[in-house]
């Protein structure tokens, strides 16, 4: 962690009002700042972030990005969801503001360890399986960051004894300055946010700044069979690797039927790998990097194993949601890439009915057409993006366009059989029609949880029955 800023009477202005642009308006305000903010929603569009704000003496600035936001401030702190090459953000460089993220703010107040983990995708596992190890381990711990709480809205929660363990979006690595995390964990790098990011190379630099500010003293935990992550080890930091295919000279690697560790002590036998408790090969790749983490945090063999087997996975990652006349209905709304999708699809033996669409960031649906027509009976598309998907997976499997999720887990029920996985794995952002991943995830849940519902009042063999 870098040195404390001192905020008392600093002009900052926070750019975006979402969570994170709230919390850490408010971060500020608490801190003695004189903060403005300011979104290009209105004031009635955003109601109860106002009150909240104007109660803490923040000025606001809603539905617009006038330059004229910039006069007199010190500080400029935009939130992730705000693209970096906004007219605002580039008069702020002009103007030689200082443009920060959320998380170089609060690394500034951060106390104890940090543990940052980046990649396309698993990252929300794997952070809170390395959170859930060490906590069962008995270290004080938070969990932050793209998980879901903002870390600056944590900050005061940590001591010099804390490990705090934050999921980091290459959106929150893009504006870091002194930013650095003790371990720096980056999982792997395929397609994503090409929308916002352009290039491979520039999202590949963007995630690649979790290792910027590292010096000999913090250790690098880098995929070994992934190349494209894997090209951007750093030179100053301790190198630790995990591979679920090859010996790793430091790290976690998979020898005779079990996960091995290898450290300055030598190897450390884990567990079995028929111990991990989530399905599919990516999960095993989680598994390894949460332990390269975790032991590398101070955590004991013993506690990393049994952290490893303990742990019940995340809210809409592969989650099961519930059985319905035979078929298993699977909640993966964290699917929002087509890499992502493809790991989903690669959980499951076959007959997959599988719902895909949403906002597409320009993504190449084409790379999911073998994996469909070697897994899935059925692609039901919704959102946006629907045209493009059907276009380019047609002739791969069946295809029937729904428009929405509800739509899509009607025609899924009605079509699925005992022995089916429904699976919700969209390979798109939500922003279309849902607030984000997770609303759409529980708009899954919740019209599963009714076919369930509806499917046990209309089985004979439940009449005069009560649920149990």
């Amino acid at each position: 962690m870098v040195g404390r800023i001192d905020l008392s009477g600093k002009r900052v202005l926070v750019v975006g009002l979402a969570r994170t642009g709230l919390a850490t308006a408010l971060f500020c305000a608490a801190r003695g700042a004189i903060v403005t903010a300011t979104d290009t929603k209105t004031g009635e569009e955003l109601r109860e972030t106002a009150e909240r704000l104007r109660e803490a003496g923040v000025r606001l600035e809603f539905g617009s990005s006038a330059a004229s936001v910039l006069d007199g401030q010190e500080l400029v702190i935009a939130s992730p969801g705000v693209p970096t090459d906004v007219p605002l953000l580039e008069n702020a460089r002009v103007l030689g503001l200082p443009l920060w993220s959320e998380i170089e703010l609060a690394d500034r107040f951060l106390r104890g360890q940090l543990i940052g983990i980046t990649g396309s995708n698993g990252k929300t596992t794997t952070t809170a399986w390395t959170h859930h190890i060490l906590r069962r381990a008995e270290f004080s711990t938070v969990l932050a960051g793209n998980i879901g709480t903002p870390l600056v809205a944590l900050v005061a929660e940590t001591t010099d004894h804390t490990i705090t363990v934050a999921e980091l979006s290459s959106f929150q690595l893009e504006l870091i300055e002194s930013f650095r995390p003790n371990i720096a964990v980056f999982l792997n790098l395929t397609p994503d946010h090409l929308d916002r990011h352009k290039t491979m190379a520039a999202y590949g630099a963007a995630k690649a700044r979790i290792f910027q500010n590292q010096t000999a003293e913090d250790f690098a935990v880098l995929n070994a069979d992934d190349s494209a992550s894997a090209a951007y080890a750093p030179r100053r930091s301790q190198m630790f690797w995990f591979s679920r295919k090859t010996e790793v000279g430091q790290g976690a690697f998979v020898r005779g039927g079990g996960i091995v560790f290898r450290g300055g002590s030598g190897d450390e036998e884990i567990l079995p790998v028929g111990e991990i408790p989530l399905p599919g090969a990516h999960n095993l790749e989680n598994a390894l990097a949460a332990v390269v983490a975790a032991r590398l945090a101070g955590a004991r063999p013993s506690q990393v194993a049994s952290g490893i087997r303990s742990f019940q996975g995340v809210e809409h990652r592969i989650e099961f949601v519930a059985e319905v006349q035979g078929a298993r209905y699977y909640n993966d709304s964290k699917a929002t890439n087509v890499d992502a999708t493809l790991k989903a699809l690669d959980s499951f033996p076959g007959r997959i009915l599988v719902i895909l669409g949403g906002k597409d960031k320009d993504s190449d649906y084409t790379q999911l057409r073998s994996a469909l027509r070697e897994k899935a009976v059925l692609a039901l598309l919704i959102g946006a993006a629907a045209d493009k998907i059907e276009k380019q997976i047609e002739g791969s499997v069946a295809i029937r366009r729904s428009g929405t999720l509800e739509n899509a887990v009607d025609a899924a029920f009605r079509a699925a059989h005992a022995g089916d996985v429904v699976l919700l794995a969209p390979a798109c952002a939500s922003f279309d029609q849902f607030e984000n991943y997770e609303h759409r995830g529980r708009v899954f849940k919740e019209l599963v949880r009714r076919l369930a519902g509806r499917s046990w009042h209309a089985n004979p063999a439940n009449a005069g029955k009560r649920h149990a």
